[in-house]
């Protein structure tokens, strides 16, 4: 690169000042989250509300934790999400190789009926869903929130348009003429090349899964919950505790911090790759 081309690239204070302002004001509601929940109904109502946590912070946890099952729910949470995560990036990138460089009989029709299934409303197939599940002995189990979204349409279709993208046909031709079959094919060839995908779609499908409401609530019992539905035993009484709400929620929200840490690297690798490529 020229000394000309890396000056032009060079970051300004303009840039570090944009960056820094968005930077606060992206994390501003999860500090100020901290703040509410290390304080009081009464604190957070005073005409100056308090803009700083205090040791109150853990006491609001312990007292969340006394009100509802959170342990209980984190880790079925915990259970759900990874096993939904990792059912939806295999299947959705198998089923995506499959629509992208497989040939056969009907696979344009296919992928249009499951594109398709992504304009249906999930509130339309909840009464059929929940009885399938009590017709196969699943209702108030895990297992009824893990099997409906082991796939989705919606990861389906984007692995499809990555990996017509970012794996050339004659990579594949090669593959095949050396004697590969399919199988092998997806896993050395296709997998490797396709890796920031895969993390962009598993930080969806994990973050989508653990913010799940809708589905839990109708097919689990309040005794074995994921970590939405233990929140709504936090919210009870004439004057609920924001505070006690506020540090049940935080404790909630730890792990999905530490998905997006593990993953950002491979998502900002993706990113860019798409943006080189393009």
């Amino acid at each position: 690169m020229s000394a000309a081309s890396s000056a032009v690239l060079k970051a300004r204070w303009p840039t570090y000042a944009i960056v820094t302002v968005v930077t606060l004001v992206s994390v501003f509601p999860l500090y100020y989250t901290i703040v509410m929940a290390s304080h009081t109904n009464a604190e957070m109502a005073a005409g100056t509300p308090p803009l700083l946590p205090t040791t109150s912070l853990f006491h609001n946890m312990r007292q969340a934790l006394d009100l509802a099952p959170l342990n209980l729910g984190l880790v079925n949470s915990v259970i759900v999400s990874s096993a939904v995560t990792l059912g939806t990036v295999s299947f959705c990138t198998l089923a995506g190789f499959a629509f992208a460089k497989l040939r056969f009989r009907g696979s344009n029709l296919l992928l249009a009926i499951c594109i398709a299934t992504m304009m249906v409303p999930l509130q339309m197939g909840v009464i059929p869903l929940y009885m399938l599940m009590a017709r196969l002995g699943l209702a108030n189990h895990l297992a009824a929130v893990i099997l409906p979204t082991l796939c989705t349409a919606f990861g389906v279709f984007f692995m499809r348009q990555y990996i017509s993208s970012a794996v050339p046909d004659e990579l594949i031709e090669a593959a095949w003429i050396d004697g590969a079959s399919p199988i092998r094919v997806f896993w050395s060839v296709v997998v490797p090349a396709v890796r920031p995908a895969m993390a962009v779609l598993g930080m969806l499908t994990f973050l989508m899964t653990w913010n799940d409401f809708f589905w839990p609530i109708i097919a689990l019992s309040s005794q074995n919950p994921t970590i939405q539905v233990s929140f709504q035993s936090l919210a009870t009484g004439y004057a609920p505790q924001q505070s006690i709400i506020m540090a049940g929620t935080l404790y909630g929200t730890v792990p999905v911090l530490i998905v997006f840490a593990l993953l950002g690297r491979q998502i900002v690798g993706g990113i860019m790759s798409g943006a080189v490529k393009g």
